[in-house]
């Protein structure tokens, strides 16, 4: 059993995981917060709405990793664009067995650690440049997560629940241990519609392969997914886009046996959703691009792919989130 568990960065996803798995006999709950959250956990319970119920869960909330000491698990669920400047602040929680189980968007940093045939083990400079992300998070501690699920935050501390229970996991290796194994069953006892996946990389650039575009077109414009989706000239270049991105995965070892339309069409039953880039640009955070879009531009030239118009999707989304203070600018 995995008692001590951290969830570090309590909001929507870490804050339903974190409520779900806390229920479970034996759990100790702890969370990585600052700011409102910090002080709101701090004061109350975390709260958990959602159509199967309401759920409330203690948890020591702190911002000192010291307090807390070696733990069983870590769910790091804190959005990509904040994992540079927390993941050296992590190592108090990480004795020699803690399972760091990823549950973040995108691209993560360890993708190509042991994967991806010729390419395996390059770094991934558009996620971690200078690799402190890797130095400071090793990578024999690390199961990789999927997570299909719709989430958001009420309040500091008050998480809602929309629809979808599925996580995935996976070691990089894509052996079956027993690690992964103890995680799997955890989740599964839990309440989450939990799979073991023999190749998290593969699970990781599916959900990937709409993201990467609905995502930034929906920021750029401000649309909604149901009016992407009824624009056709737009559809046919997200389909262009994802037609890269299904080149790129070929050659990394993670081919998709569906077409763009196919995904499409997952897509439109969604209806008018607002997309988790739309909601940041929204509320003024800094945008993901990095972990949804520059990664998959950089493996295209890892593996040699072309891949225009991801490059312009990229540029388009940049230039924006640089114009708008949410995604740094060059430097001189």
């Amino acid at each position: 059993m995995l008692q001590k568990v951290c969830v570090v960065g309590v909001g929507a996803i870490g804050g339903w995981m974190g409520a779900k798995l806390a229920q479970l006999p034996g759990v100790q709950l702890s969370g990585l917060a600052r700011g409102n959250t910090l002080a709101a956990l701090q004061s109350q319970p975390l709260q958990l709405h959602s159509p199967a119920g309401n759920l409330q869960a203690a948890m020591h909330a702190t911002d000192n990793p010291d307090e807390l000491g070696p733990q069983d698990l870590v769910i790091l669920a804190v959005k990509a664009t904040g994992l540079a400047g927390v993941a050296p602040t992590l190592a108090p929680l990480l004795g020699p067995q803690t399972v760091v189980y990823t549950a973040m968007n995108g691209v993560p940093w360890w993708y190509l650690q042991g994967f991806g045939g010729a390419y395996a083990n390059t770094p991934l400079r558009s996620i971690d440049p200078h690799g402190h992300i890797a130095q400071a998070i090793p990578s024999h501690h690390v199961l990789g997560g999927v997570v299909h699920a719709s989430c958001a935050t009420d309040a500091p501390g008050v998480v809602r629940h929309a629809f979808g229970q599925g996580l995935i996991v996976g070691e990089p290796s894509g052996q079956t241990t027993p690690r992964a194994q103890a995680l799997h069953a955890m989740l599964q006892q839990a309440g989450f519609d939990a799979t073991l996946s023999p190749c998290i990389q593969r699970d990781i650039w599916y959900k990937l392969w709409g993201n990467m575009t609905v995502n930034p077109v929906s920021a750029l414009t401000g649309a909604t997914t149901d009016r992407i989706m009824n624009d056709p000239l737009v559809v046919d270049f997200l389909s262009a886009v994802m037609q890269e991105a299904k080149a790129i995965g070929q050659q990394l070892g993670v081919a998709i046996d569906q077409n763009p339309h196919d995904r499409h069409a997952m897509t439109r039953k969604l209806g008018a959703f607002t997309t988790s880039m739309l909601q940041d640009v929204k509320a003024n955070r800094p945008l993901e691009l990095d972990a949804l879009v520059a990664s998959v531009y950089e493996l295209a030239q890892i593996t040699g792919q072309p891949a225009p118009f991801t490059a312009a999707l990229l540029g388009l989304a940049r230039l924006q989130g640089q114009t708008l203070g949410l995604y740094p600018s060059p430097t001189p």
